[in-house]
């Protein structure tokens, strides 16, 4: 490529792209200017053991998930668990991943490509609050454009590092993970009740209805059960069964008043089990494909769970928010003489 073809092409591309990037792949002695940096790790020096704290901060939120007594935990949700494998495995992609490309980069493409306040920035801190590393994500990287950008996970993505704002980086990792929304990184804790001996269910309305059996392998009955009605074991089993197996989608702000998300008026649940303990979990107002709720449990160590208000999917309290017509086995209709 001469020098007059390769002067026009820039000018096309300025008048096309406003300085959109562009990368050619070049060999021999006509090699980019940033070819040293290819294949280097983007964070040098990072440290896993290093790392007691991580920040996330997008346009409108910031999420710090910190290092307490050997547990990762979500200090916007007062130190409620975050997910152990998710932290552990964001930490370990973040010290390996390596330079794909590096290129200079102007104001205008700095914005486009949201590596400004628009993007997200990570940033890594070590006892005390010292700062390790940082970077700001940007858009993700197609190596083709897809239909939907949005919906798209993306073949890698567009970042920057502080000190270094005429430079742009690609890397071969969208980094889905770098997200501010508590329910990417909570633990996904369950009520986890075992061997439940008596399950009551009382609706925001008050109307309730309670199964109970007297030991591990015996039937279920339905208490007060009037006339010819007749229990469907098979639907107390899945409630019971249920129960015991329920498990947090996200944890809500810690500022939320309970009149606000219906917790003042609960539905409640409450779960004997044959050792002794009692699970009371309260279901207030639904927040898109969840319920708000809270749990408390008495005769053993305190629950995970307790202190906070979490939400739970609506697809997992769908046998036992039941009403009490829909707990009795289908009456048989009499043959015709």
């Amino acid at each position: 490529m001469n020098a007059r073809v390769l002067a026009v092409m820039l000018v096309l591309l300025v008048a096309l792209g406003g300085g959109a990037l562009w990368v050619q792949q070049r060999s021999g002695a006509d090699k980019p200017a940033d070819a040293a940096s290819l294949g280097q790790p983007l964070l040098k020096g990072l440290q896993a053991a290093d790392i007691a704290a991580i920040v996330i901060r997008q346009p409108k939120s910031t999420l710090t998930i910190e290092k307490k007594n050997d547990r990762w935990t979500l200090a916007e949700r007062g130190g409620f668990p975050a997910d152990f494998d998710k932290v552990r495995d964001f930490v370990l992609k973040m010290i390996a991943v390596k330079i794909g490309q590096a290129e200079p980069i102007g104001d205008k493409d700095r914005a486009r490509l949201n590596l400004d306040e628009s993007g997200t920035a990570i940033e890594f801190l070590g006892a005390g609050g010292k700062p390790l590393a940082r970077l700001t994500a940007g858009k993700k990287y197609f190596k083709a454009e897809p239909e939907n950008p949005q919906k798209a996970i993306g073949d890698g993505r567009y970042v920057a590092l502080p000190g270094d704002e005429k430079r742009v980086y690609v890397i071969a990792d969208p980094l889905s993970q770098a997200s501010t929304k508590t329910a990417d990184w909570v633990s996904k804790v369950s009520i986890g009740a075992e061997k439940i001996k008596s399950l009551e269910v009382r609706d925001a309305a008050g109307a309730t209805w309670k199964v109970e059996r007297s030991g591990d392998n015996a039937d279920w009955k339905l208490a007060g059960a009037r006339g010819d009605e007749k229990l469907e074991i098979t639907k107390a089993n899945a409630a019971a069964y249920t129960f015991g197996q329920i498990s947090i989608a996200d944890v809500a702000a810690m500022d939320l008043k309970p009149v606000d998300i219906g917790l003042d008026k609960p539905a409640v649940v409450t779960a004997v089990t044959l050792d002794g303990l009692t699970y009371v979990l309260r279901i207030g107002k639904p927040e898109g494909d969840n319920f708000y709720a809270s749990v408390s449990v008495t005769g053993g160590p305190k629950h995970a769970l307790e202190g906070y208000v979490v939400l739970i999917p609506k697809s997992k309290l769908d046998d036992i928010l039941k009403k009490r017509a829909e707990l009795l086995a289908k009456k048989e209709e009499k043959k015709k003489k």
